[in-house]
């Protein structure tokens, strides 16, 4: 068996590989028509140099066409500004990578002031309107071609929003909004919220959050009246961040350990801040989802102990202690009266990360959550999580590691969990990834299809339904 660690962080370099047809063992269901796009880091190499941090690796786009139980494969780098730095041998100030160089320094001298930020958009995709877009945490968006994945450049909204640092995390609210957030530094560092209609690409700020620290927040979620941002006591040094001689963002960063974490809950409608309790610190980077209830309002997050995942995730940690080192984090519920009160409780104590939940229930009461499942050596495998029982379906292979599993309901499903589990996984044993099907009820396997190669590890995507095959 090879080492999972070599495959998962080592860079590929088969690029445009096209619509082609993956070999499939088992059935795929004929139903599922469309195309999963993830997005992820796919070569560590910048010259003679390695990224030091697993956030940094140039962005490749995945594809799988789903079309009368074939599937199809195509994957591409994005052709970037970071992406051309690179086969020059440089790199821009990443989330841990560059920063460091004298050649920054020079750069941010010629400048007169800050270096342009990247456009390694590595990290998750959405469509706005009429537009397939890759987004990363810097205020820089890449547009591409839902086909054929090639790039067709820089993607600007309209409308203005102010940002130095945004997030790759756009959530869909129950009415079909898509709600956005994007930080500023300054004398008042700030959340700025914002709205993008159904079927439009423009956007709309509607509120403003002072932030404290700021903090490094990651993700958000949108219920039917509200947003909802969770601020770790994980602090940026903004003097540091900026400093041409530091170590991109991960260097700026210091957890408080005596700091609280803040729950922001801002109106959708009307902007406002009804509530901000806090509770006692912990690091999120996911949300699963969260609902309205009897005038409540209940979070459901992925929530470790403190922010010594961030560092953990550096590919020098994870060349001497693989996964071993990176702390498992926990399902837990905050239930939030808006007065102020906030009730916890633990709803699965498996390690989890990366999870999804049926498009439909989005922002709404439910009650199924599908996650990567970690806490184990040797393996990640996929959970289905009952967040009423606060019981799981667990399924595991020695040797595979699961990456985030996007679920798809079947057309005309009247069960929250009638449809297929998508998931992508390495299979280190045979030296290769491979895309795997269950069914969303059992989590038994229906199908896999092996790819040409092994796909370093990603990050997020998402299932287009309109999308051909």
């Amino acid at each position: 068996m090879a080492d999972a660690y070599d495959l998962g962080f080592r860079s590929l370099d088969e690029d445009e590989e096209y619509d082609r047809q993956l070999p499939v063992d088992g059935s795929v269901p004929s139903w599922l028509s469309g195309a999963l796009i993830r997005n992820g880091p796919a070569n560590f190499e910048f010259g003679g140099e390695r990224a030091t941090h697993w956030f940094d690796g140039l962005a490749m786009l995945r594809r799988y066409g789903f079309e009368d139980g074939e599937v199809r494969y195509t994957n591409r780098f994005l052709r970037t500004d970071a992406y051309a730095d690179a086969a020059d041998g440089e790199t821009a100030g990443e989330f841990a990578t560059g920063g460091g160089t004298l050649r920054q320094a020079a750069r941010w001298l010629r400048a007169v002031g800050p270096p342009e930020a990247t456009d390694n958009a590595n990290v998750h995709v959405a469509r706005l309107g009429d537009h397939y877009v890759a987004l990363t945490e810097a205020p820089r968006r890449v547009a591409f071609d839902p086909a054929t994945l090639e790039t067709r450049g820089e993607f600007r909204w309209t409308g203005d929003v102010p940002e130095h640092m945004a997030t790759a995390h756009l959530s869909v609210a129950p009415d079909g909004e898509t709600v956005g957030y994007a930080t500023t530094f300054g004398r008042t560092p700030q959340y700025h919220l914002y709205r993008v209609p159904p079927d439009g690409a423009a956007r709309e700020r509607f509120a403003a959050v002072d932030a404290e620290g700021p903090s490094y927040v990651h993700d958000c979620v949108a219920t039917e009246n509200y947003a909802v941002l969770v601020e770790p006591p994980l602090r940026i040094s903004v003097l540091r961040a900026l400093a041409p001689w530091g170590d991109g963002i991960l260097d700026a960063l210091r957890y408080d350990a005596d700091g609280r974490t803040r729950f922001l809950v801002v109106d959708r409608e009307t902007g406002a801040l009804v509530a901000e309790p806090t509770v006692p610190g912990f690091f999120v980077f996911h949300h699963l989802n969260a609902f309205e209830d009897d005038g409540d309002l209940v979070v459901d997050l992925v929530g470790f102990e403190d922010g010594d995942v961030v560092g953990a995730l550096s590919l020098e940690t994870l060349a001497t202690e693989a996964f071993d080192a990176v702390p498992p984090g926990r399902l837990d519920r905050y239930r939030l009266d808006l007065d102020g009160g906030v009730e916890r409780s633990r709803r699965y104590d498996g390690g989890l990360e990366l999870p999804t939940v049926p498009r439909a229930v989005r922002g709404r009461p439910y009650r199924y959550a599908y996650a990567q499942a970690t806490d184990r050596r040797g393996a990640n495998g996929l959970a289905k999580i009952d967040v009423e029982a606060g019981t799981a379906v667990e399924w595991w292979e020695r040797g595979v590691y699961v990456e985030e599993p996007r679920m798809v309901q079947r057309p005309g499903a009247d069960r929250e969990d009638d449809g297929v589990v998508l998931a992508t996984a390495l299979d280190a044993d045979a030296e290769r990834s491979m895309l795997l099907v269950f069914d969303a009820e059992t989590l038994a396997e229906r199908a896999r299809a092996p790819l040409p190669h092994a796909v370093p590890f990603g990050f997020h995507g998402r299932f287009f339904p309109g999308l051909d095959g």
